[in-house]
């Protein structure tokens, strides 16, 4: 069993909420963790994967309720959204009749339109909400997962603990975080077909109507190849063969069900007229990203156009999973001008800024940051800045500049 560090912010959000709501894209976990905690803390558990459970809990949700009392899991419960109502009405009347009511019900489901839109109308205020991701390296590899700090320091020691050979990085980046990849046998391109032919037949159907589930395919395998770069959803348009409305609304699809993100433009009054405003996708497993764009051998990848795209893919990816794994809110952004200036990663933590460009080399000079001055006069304080990529050993390019292995995320 991998142990999974999102854990114990479940755990605290038990404490504190009496619904807590796990949701994220099909495969990262979320039913196997909920058995855990279904043996550890003696809940009860039912999922609505069961025909017969889901017709009771649509059918007759006070009855199903009835007879499934808390503290309880209610798994996959995207399928019975009229429970919603229902739940409520029993959290607070636990509330008023014993004045506490944490830690009463767990759901999870995959970020759907129908029930993140139920959550938030009728749960508001009693629900914490969870977002899980697929694995980190550092779960795969069973490595202590701290929330990250981006000062030099703790960097180089995080480094230190962990190493990670150049070669088993692009194993990692096309086999994926999904956690049956790292507990059984299956074969990749298995797995992966049928993870996109359930996500097509139980996911997209259900969202919009979609007569040529092969174009919305192709749509997937086009963003698979463009993950780390600007969207234009005119490019799209015209590559598909379909509208800029129903590009945006298939993007919106693949955002609900946490299969990709956007990753928005840095912006500063000082700096609002030179920027681009155009957002950078990322898929959220580079795996799934890698099998849509036929670069299913780590050697392929490695010496393709697509290398570069992909490891920083993983990186944001590891980054921001560090983030939802420890409970922290991401304030994450990225910096491209009208004169190309680029940077990859603008993390803003604890009042300080942090510049990050990803690679997949080893060597790098000052030169290679040049960028980061296009933020010198920003109004935040300046934290200390990094080149994170495969060189062996870290050192300084620059005032507050360092290079460091991808192991120190």
């Amino acid at each position: 069993m991998i142990e999974r560090t999102i854990k114990k912010e479940i755990l605290k959000c038990l404490g504190l909420k009496p619904i807590t709501l796990i949701t994220g894209a099909r495969q990262v976990g979320k039913s196997t963790l909920c058995y855990e905690l279904k043996k550890e803390l003696d809940f009860d558990y039912v999922s609505l994967d069961d025909i017969r459970n889901r017709e009771q809990a649509i059918t007759d949700p006070e009855y199903f309720l009835s007879l499934h009392k808390p503290p309880l899991i209610i798994d996959e419960v995207q399928h019975a959204p009229k429970l919603f109502d229902v739940i409520v009405s029993i959290v607070n009347k636990e509330k008023l009749e014993k004045g506490h009511n944490a830690g009463m019900y767990i759901l999870t489901g995959s970020q759907t339109y129908e029930l993140m839109k139920g959550v938030t109308e009728s749960m508001a205020g009693r629900v914490a909400i969870v977002r899980m991701s697929p694995l980190s390296t550092r779960e795969i590899y069973g490595e202590k997962e701290d929330k990250l700090s981006f000062d030099f320091s703790t960097m180089l020691a995080r480094g230190k603990d962990f190493q990670l050979d150049p070669r088993e990085l692009f194993r990692l980046i096309v086999r994926g975080g999904y956690p049956e990849l790292h507990s059984s046998s299956i074969e990749l391109d298995n797995f992966y077909s049928d993870y996109v032919n359930s996500y097509l037949e139980k996911d997209v159907s259900q969202l919009i109507n979609i007569k040529d589930k092969f174009q919305f395919q192709n749509f997937m395998q086009l963003l698979a190849s463009l993950t780390g770069q600007e969207i234009v959803y005119s490019n799209l348009s015209k590559a598909i063969g379909v509208k800029v409305e129903t590009i945006q609304s298939w993007m919106s699809v693949l955002l609900a069900g946490d299969l990709i993100y956007l990753l928005q433009p840095y912006n500063e009054f000082s700096i609002s007229k030179r920027i681009v405003k155009r957002p950078k996708l990322y898929f959220s497993d580079t795996g799934l990203a890698c099998f849509l764009a036929r670069l299913s051998e780590p050697e392929v990848l490695e010496r393709s156009i697509f290398s570069g795209r992909f490891v920083e893919t993983y990186i944001v990816n590891e980054i921001r999973k560090n983030y939802r794994n420890n409970g922290v809110k991401d304030n994450f952004y990225y910096y491209r001008d009208n004169n190309q200036n680029e940077i990859d990663l603008i993390v803003l933590d604890g009042g300080l800024m942090h510049l990050i460009e990803c690679k997949s080399g080893v060597s790098f000079t000052s030169k290679d940051v040049k960028s980061f001055t296009c933020l010198k006069d920003t109004s935040y304080q300046k934290g200390d800045n990094f080149v994170i990529c495969n060189t062996p050993s870290p050192y300084k390019i620059g005032e507050d500049t360092y290079v460091i292995n991808v192991t120190a995320i």
